[in-house]
């Protein structure tokens, strides 16, 4: 395009009402526009990219939710008519592929961080009308506006869709863009300016700012640059690790007391590295912002290009949660976002998340796992220190005791305190517990012990294992009930895959043998009595025990015993897809019935046959016979009273059971979730002493989850849970002085 003479206030004419044309499918535009972003941080981040693309030294936003309006303004290289048509307006356009951009911008040779072609929709999330003003170096300025409803009713009518040509803004730059939003979305721009700038310091990798460099670039938010201190996570950061180098300035982390060096190596042979940094805080409460409950910054972002390629990863990596709570970082992952046909796109169009089976995502992840167990195993052993050295000023007498140690005992003893020490409780109630038992212990087993069996002693406390005890002696219901309801929930599962298979009918009789709840609530814990059974058998074996062939021609699977309730059941399985009708029935149940109160009198248990009862599981509905004015359901219970007969059908047992299990999963919600208040309402009602170094609500609550789900484990076929024990109340000090 010939350069033109800049016009510095153009005033649009019929004739120019088809300058612009905008091509987009309205699902596109909606999906990939509209819906796509939750935040205002995720749109701006595509802005910011597009500015660092267009090799600006600067971009500017302007944050006026008072006014009703965003003005976001680079300065860039501008757009003429033919970039506005042929790139911004194409919706797709991607200017890494052959014949386009190429893969580095034109002046500063940066790496294009946009890929997709779609970034640009992203505003639309934010605010229904978009004014665009831009001016390439020399050349004419343009102007537009994009209304979304307009934009919308075009699309729908199946029309081409031309923004409207506006006057170009007298104060516009040599070379640039500026975008002027209007009629704000205000529940996704309704963000403070202070958690704004956290969003994108934490969501960019351009923070180091050099003024006399030629390619710097600066992110600017109501005329105050962004920077590391906007971040607000590196002053808190008490250890701090880097993957090679640090990209951190130290004084940007003051508060730090030990860091290391992790190797970031992923491929060798393909030069694929990590580079970056995480560190752990001093509690998780550290890690959050009441003034911003959506954006939570313990997290790890991974970058590639400097901007976000993943926002979330620790929750993939399946290592410890203590540790994970505690953890803030961003990782440079290069090898995620490399060009060419070998290593196509993998990450989704809102650039939060990865395609997970791609073999670059499965490295990042095992590569960060091993790192991050390193770390973990590298904290583990230095913070009990460290917050040894700080607790002991609260307990001189437990301090005391470790230096009164005899030389070859001392460094098990310190072990063992600073391993207590380390624990996050918001009170310091279960910590005192927990000295006075480890020293009790540990004096136990010094008694006789060996230094290297003492040693072993100490090694085997971890914080890990002294949770799960904690929260097994203070919440021992709760962890049975929860053991309860979990085999609860999987017997209804075992039940729903077996009911329909003809190819287990085996399984589902010994499921249903071992979980007779499912046919009556009542028959909590029934018995099998293999004494019993073989008297049934032996004395009438020709009602308990039939020949195969009888089985099959009756469609039975099996004939069970089991008492229950001071009653014995006897329970025929019947095929799934066998019919019967209820003369049948009732004749095969009564030899049962008879049955059993023979060998019942014969074993010298005379019985009237009220505490027999006939159990049938049936498939297919019965036939009643003639009913008469009764339904059915009478029909069927008149005529089995006498022998106390019952029928169960297999699908209405099923029904029953999908309910329970929402009513057990709803249940074991709430006691998962009540965890907190049961410990709490445990605790001593005296105020303890402030301290500044105890952990969180967040931490305790998480923690304690884990350890009721260990202890559950621990205590698989309890029946019955005693009450427990009288504890006499720990004296209470104005400081934690003492054991």
């Amino acid at each position: 395009m010939e350069s033109a003479e800049p016009t510095e206030s153009a005033t649009p004419t019929n004739a120019d009402a088809e300058r612009f044309e905008m091509k987009v499918d309205l699902a596109v535009l909606q999906s990939l526009g509209i819906n796509l972003y939750s935040n205002a941080a995720a749109v701006l981040s595509e802005v910011v990219a597009n500015a660092w693309d267009a090799d600006a030294n600067k971009i500017s936003i302007t944050w006026s939710q008072d006014a009703g309006s965003i003005v976001i303004e680079d300065d860039g290289s501008g757009m003429s008519l033919d970039d506005v048509n042929g790139r911004y307006l194409k919706v797709g356009y991607q200017k890494r592929e052959p014949g386009n951009e190429g893969l580095r911008s034109s002046e500063h040779r940066r790496p294009f961080m946009g890929r997709k072609g779609i970034g640009k929709l992203s505003v639309f999330s934010l605010a229904n009308d978009i004014v665009v003003a831009t001016r390439k170096k020399d050349m004419q300025p343009e102007a537009f506006r994009i209304d979304r409803v307009s934009l919308e009713t075009a699309i729908a009518g199946g029309i081409a869709y031309h923004p409207e040509p506006v006057e170009v803004p007298a104060d516009l730059p040599p070379h640039g863009t500026r975008l002027t939003l209007t009629n704000l979305n205000t529940k996704r721009a309704g963000v403070t300016i202070r958690a704004l700038r956290r969003r994108i310091a934490r969501r960019f990798d351009v923070l180091s700012f050099d003024p006399a460099a030629a390619d710097r670039f600066a992110i600017v938010i109501n005329g105050e640059r962004v920077g590391f201190d906007d971040r607000e996570d590196l002053a808190r950061i008490e250890y701090f690790w880097s993957l090679g180098a640090s990209p951190i300035p130290a004084t940007q982390t003051p508060a730090v007391k030990r860091r290391w060096e992790l190797d970031g190596l992923v491929d060798e042979k393909r030069g694929w590295r990590l580079s970056g940094w995480f560190g752990s805080v001093a509690t998780p409460n550290d890690l959050q912002d009441e003034e911003d409950e959506r954006e939570s910054l313990r997290n790890i972002i991974i970058l590639a290009r400097k901007r976000p390629i993943q926002e979330g990863i620790l929750d993939q990596l399946h290592f410890n949660k203590l540790f994970g709570s505690y953890v803030t970082g961003q990782i440079t992952a290069e090898f995620l976002d490399l060009d060419g046909e070998e290593t196509p796109d993998i990450a989704t169009s809102d650039r939060q998340r990865l395609i997970e089976d791609d073999e670059r995502v499965t490295l990042l992840r095992t590569v960060l796992r091993e790192r991050f167990l390193e770390a973990e195993r590298q904290w583990t052993a230095q913070r009990p220190i460290d917050k040894f050295k700080g607790l002991m000023q609260s307990y001189p007498e437990v301090h005391a005791w470790v230096d009164e140690r005899p030389a070859s005992h001392r460094q098990a003893a310190q072990k063992l305190i600073q391993t207590i020490a380390a624990l996050p409780f918001e009170d310091e109630s279960p910590r005192r517990e927990l000295f006075r038992a480890g020293i009790l212990g540990f004096e136990r087993v010094a008694l006789d012990a060996t230094t290297a069996q003492l040693n072993e002693f100490v090694d085997a406390v971890t914080v890990d294992d002294i949770l799960p005890v904690l929260a097994s002696q203070r919440t021992l219901e709760d962890a049975l009930y929860a053991q309860i309801l979990r085999s609860r929930i999987a017997a209804i599962e075992q039940l729903e895959r077996l009911i329909n298979d003809d190819d287990k009918e085996r399984a589902l009789q010994e499921h249903l043998f071992e979980n007779m709840w499912l046919l009556d609530p009542s028959w909590e814990h029934p018995t099998a009595n293999p004494e019993m059974e073989k008297s049934l058998k032996r004395i009438r074996g020709d009602v308990f025990e039939p020949s195969e062939e009888e089985n099959k021609a009756q469609g039975r699977i099996d004939i069970k015993y089991q008492s229950a309730a001071g009653s014995h059941l006897i329970v025929e399985l019947k095929r799934y897809g066998r019919k019967t009708t209820l003369d049948e029935l009732f004749t095969q149940g009564a030899k049962y019935w008879e049955a059993t109160r023979d060998v019942l009198e014969k074993q010298g248990m005379p019985s009237n046959g009220s505490n027999v009862e006939v159990i049938f599981v049936l498939g297919q509905p019965m036939n009643p016979g003639p009913i008469g004015k009764k339904t059915a359901e009478e029909t069927i219970a008149d005529r089995l009273d006498g022998i106390n007969g019952r029928v169960f059908y297999y699908d209405e047992m099923l029904a029953n059971a999908r309910r329970q299990y929402v009513e057990y999963e709803t249940v074991l919600a709430e006691k998962q979730g009540d965890l907190a208040k049961v410990l709490a309402s445990l605790d001593p009602p005296v105020d303890e002493p402030e301290d500044p170094d105890e952990a969180d609500e967040v931490a305790t609550e998480a923690l304690n989850e884990d350890a009721t789900e260990s202890a559950a484990e621990e205590t698989a076929d309890v029946t019955a849970v005693p009450a427990p024990p009288a504890v006499d109340p720990v004296p209470q000090t104005d400081a934690p002085s003492s054991v």
